[in-house]
């Protein structure tokens, strides 16, 4: 019994000394957990300040930042717990290049967002269609997926690789955007008085650009009424409430010229039994 006591007794300071050498290991890895935290924070807050950093590119900044100074933390930790990191960081390459191999359509989607932002077809806030895919405003371009926010608020997740490997419509690159607002008018009414008002409306509006010169044209023949084009530019960020207003007043505007509103007409003839005969 006394031998064990002793024992037990002389192994006390090997005890102490290793549970000493897990708290601090402990210490390392939650201090740098959250050191990497508010390096992450910091790195968007920089970002976000910057006028010459594209928004699409903070996220993956922030994720690139954070992740690397885990990973450092982590082999700090393995090294002070005694593990050969050298071995561990050949085993991770091997582990590495099998998952590469079978997780081809990630690296896809990880090397289209690569593209995505050194090319950048695409910011956050772009207003953007993927041809067949949707169309919506850009919040964020990932690693692997790029999230829109629809029209209608959804949020719309596609992978980088469909939206890289697909025809992309960028609607808000440019300042200034073309909008054509199309018009009946009935085939016996006036067509210059009807061209003249509706010219007169564009000349009036505030919304519309004056360079380009808007224009007003007769753009097509239907069965029942002739088509005008009203086509004119406005800029980009109210496109929408410039082509809406323009829907509503050309209708009024001629009205106000004394053209009456267009209506299908169908012309029925009745045989008489003689004629029939």
């Amino acid at each position: 019994m006394m031998e064990s006591l002793q024992a037990f007794w002389a192994s006390m300071p090997d005890l102490s000394s290793m549970a000493v050498h897990l708290a601090v290991t402990l210490v390392i890895l939650i201090i740098g957990w959250m050191v990497s935290n508010l390096l992450g924070r910091w790195v968007s807050r920089l970002t976000n300040h910057s006028a010459r950093v594209d928004p699409t590119v903070i996220p993956i900044v922030r994720s690139v930042t954070v992740w690397t100074v885990r990973t450092v933390v982590l082999l700090a930790v393995l090294a002070r717990l005694g593990v050969q990191t050298a071995s561990l960081v050949a085993m991770l390459g091997a582990s590495a290049l099998a998952i590469g191999l079978a997780l081809q359509g990630t690296l896809q989607n990880f090397a289209a967002g690569i593209m995505l932002l050194v090319l950048r077809p695409v910011r956050a806030g772009e207003f953007v269609s993927v041809e067949g895919k949707g169309m919506g405003t850009v919040d964020e371009i990932g690693l692997f997926m790029t999230r829109l926010v629809q029209t209608d608020g959804i949020h719309l997740l596609l992978p980088n690789s469909l939206v890289w490997g697909n025809p992309i419509v960028n609607y808000s690159r440019n300042k200034t955007r073309r909008l054509d607002v199309m018009v009946a008018v009935r085939y016996d009414d006036d067509l210059d008085a009807a061209l003249a008002a509706l010219q007169n409306l564009t000349a009036q509006h505030q919304g519309l650009l004056s360079d380009p010169v808007p224009q007003v044209m007769v753009m097509e023949y239907r069965d029942s009424t002739v088509m005008l084009n009203i086509r004119a530019w406005a800029n980009a960020d109210a496109y929408w409430d410039v082509l809406f207003d323009l829907q509503r007043q050309a209708p009024q505007a001629l009205r106000q010229a004394g053209l009456r509103s267009p209506i299908p007409l169908r012309e029925v003839r009745t045989l008489s039994k003689e004629h029939a005969a």
